[in-house]
């Protein structure tokens, strides 16, 4: 599952074992080694579906980990693009792989900025965010972009009941669950906290207006819906 440069098992207990951003700390430097950085061919299908959108001026990395949404940003703005991130870890490696983008720390539901941005993005991130806590993070995005800017992010086709995938996912979401009951600090990571309709009522409260696109780049189950979406929430104005 994992490469010989990523972390070993012991590792990733540590990890699960401590706070969102500690765990994020050690892990950081073996981060881009782990199935957990969203691969280059997502990143370059929401690239391909957000292009004809485009050009943009300044873009945002909401959750910007080690920088794998600068792939994105950086094709797509004529601006400065800037990564935020509470993992100070985390972002010493985005610092050293994309020197010239800017990187800041801060909680992404309290983010600092206000109408600075016309792209913002996210990618595989809100399941660490709580369903309770994403009015604040998607009302902070909001604040950030500018009137007419879009926040754009990838989400899977949820996997049949009958799938192993199904069953994978929920079980690691008791397992997490069971972990939070009794140990402190909590290390939120749930994979089915998200849903489309509940990301799209959330950002709709939010202000936004919210579409979706099929990332075609990805192909299409069995029964021809794509296998991901991309939902965009445009700010209205501009």
């Amino acid at each position: 599952m994992f490469s010989e440069r990523g972390p070993s098992l012991w590792e990733l207990a540590v990890q699960a074992l401590s706070s969102v951003e500690r765990g994020y700390d050690l892990l950081a430097p073996k981060f881009d080694h782990t199935p957990f950085r969203t691969p280059d061919h997502v990143l370059d299908a929401t690239a391909g579906a957000l292009r004809p959108f485009g050009p943009f001026g300044q873009g945002l990395d909401v959750c910007c980990g080690t920088g794998a949404g600068m792939r994105v940003l950086g094709p797509l703005c004529d601006g400065r693009v800037t990564g935020v991130d509470f993992s100070s870890g985390m972002l010493e490696q985005a610092r050293r792989a994309h020197p010239d983008a800017g990187w800041v720390r801060a909680d992404v539901r309290d983010l600092p900025f206000r109408e600075a941005f016309d792209l913002a993005v996210t990618f595989g991130a809100l399941g660490h965010v709580l369903p309770s806590e994403r009015p604040a993070l998607f009302g902070g995005v909001y604040r950030a972009l500018r009137p007419g800017g879009l926040f754009a992010f990838p989400v899977g086709a949820p996997p049949p009941i009958a799938s192993l995938q199904y069953w994978a996912l929920l079980g690691f979401d008791v397992v997490m669950r069971v972990r939070n009951a009794v140990w402190r600090p909590p290390f939120v990571m749930y994979y089915r906290t998200c849903p489309l309709h509940a990301l799209r009522s959330d950002l709709a409260a939010a202000g936004f207006t919210v579409t979706t696109v099929p990332l075609t780049a990805l192909g299409t189950r069995e029964d021809g819906t794509p296998r991901g979406r991309l939902v965009l929430a445009r700010k209205p104005g501009g």
